[in-house]
């Protein structure tokens, strides 16, 4: 392309993005962390959580609670909706109440959780240099002194439980026996039912007293969800009703997901006003679920472990139809190839297993007869595609 053409190609982007979007009059609405004005068919569940967490507002401690439900069915939105009024309520009232919402997975680690609470309750601790024992201990020393009343939400909790000691945990669910005056209070969020079984028992029985589950939403309900968001966020008329069922026919088939419904609709305006087009069609929810998949693969791809990496990569290598024989084989050549210890067989085929879940795979057991059974494996993800994000990483880049 001459330069002049490129000039112009630029020119007509740009001058089109300045004049603003044809389609898309508020992008915040399509936001994943926004919380709308008013958050529909959560009404039975704001108020079972405001009714548990109300006695703060008479300076006693309120009961622990558990929020379960897959993603996207309203839990962190229902909890920050409920908190955001809290707090509005207690500043009327002029009560000492401390309220703190921190995501366990983007904080990442026990100590930048305990940074939160100490934000929260107005205590400076340093970003490192203390002992997670320290850090809390000066946080609950400020709960006491102050006779504060702290109520915790601990987003995606099971991060915790899967990936720290559990310290933290412990410390925060004993601080209604510890403190005095003051208290603690938590919420914890999660998708997995089952992160409960890597807790301490005795964490269990204070975490655990009240629990909830968030039913997914019906495909009816995700429309009328998604219609209320394109009211917000859209510019009147920019969106067919066909594109409006078929994006929540979508996000309905895949257990009833309002976050990734709204994700879609987003992704489809963009679609949309990249090609110039004056509203969202259907064709743009199909182009839009197609990018947000193959987004999904890679980044799938890209944060796998080393050894899953291997693995996955000696999959693609084989040259005869992948079985679990075969697999490690080529794996055993390429972890020696860069100096990564091998794994044995059987945990080999457990992350296969485990690739297979994440449907990077497909695993099929075998049997041989009197010589035991075998996995045939199958890719489900385009070899090339694996190539190119496995060509990023720097151990593996030598093997692509």
């Amino acid at each position: 392309m001459r330069s002049l053409d490129q000039k112009r190609l630029l020119d007509s982007i740009f001058s089109r993005a300045a004049k603003g979007s044809r389609i898309v009059k508020d992008p915040e609405p399509l936001r994943p962390d926004y919380i709308p004005p008013k958050l529909l068919f959560r009404d039975e569940q704001i108020a079972a959580v405001a009714q548990i967490v109300a006695p703060i507002l008479r300076r006693q401690r309120c009961s622990n609670l558990l929020l379960y439900g897959k993603t996207g069915t309203g839990k962190t939105a229902t909890a920050r909706l409920v908190l955001k009024e809290l707090a509005t309520k207690a500043r009327d009232l002029s009560l000492s109440v401390c309220l703190c919402y921190s995501n366990c997975r983007l904080a990442g680690t026990e100590y930048r959780v305990v940074l939160d609470l100490a934000e929260a309750v107005g205590v400076k601790l340093p970003f490192t240099g203390l002992s997670l024992g320290e850090a809390y201990s000066r946080v609950a020393s400020q709960i006491s002194n102050g006779n504060l009343n702290l109520l915790v939400v601990l987003d995606e909790i099971d991060f915790l439980a899967k990936n720290s000691s559990g310290n933290l945990l412990y410390e925060l669910t004993r601080s209604h026996d510890m403190l005095s005056p003051g208290s603690v209070s938590l919420i914890g969020i999660s998708n997995d039912l089952r992160f409960k079984e890597l807790l301490d028992p005795r964490v269990l029985s204070s975490l655990g007293e009240e629990e909830m589950v968030f039913p997914p939403y019906s495909v009816e309900e995700l429309r009328l969800i998604l219609e209320d968001r394109v009211k917000l966020a859209f510019n009147e008329g920019c969106i067919s009703d066909a594109a409006l069922n078929l994006c929540a026919a979508l996000a309905g088939s895949e257990h009833g997901d309002a976050r990734r419904a709204v994700d879609l609709l987003r992704v489809s305006a963009e679609v949309a006003e990249r090609e110039g087009s004056q509203r969202v069609e259907e064709r743009h929810i199909r182009i839009a679920l197609q990018k947000m998949e193959q987004d999904r693969l890679v980044e799938a791809l890209r944060v796998l472990p080393l050894q899953a990496k291997l693995i996955l990569l000696a999959v693609v290598r084989c040259e005869t139809t992948p079985t679990t024989g075969s697999i490690y084989k080529t794996y055993t050549n390429l972890s020696e190839r860069v100096g990564v210890e091998t794994l044995t067989p059987r945990r080999v085929s457990g992350i296969l297993s485990e690739l297979d879940m994440q449907g990077l795979i497909s695993a099929d057991v075998l049997s041989k007869g009197r010589y035991g059974r075998s996995k045939q494996v199958s890719l489900l993800v385009p070899k090339s595609l694996i190539l190119d994000v496995f060509a990023q990483d720097p151990v593996v880049s030598s093997l692509v």
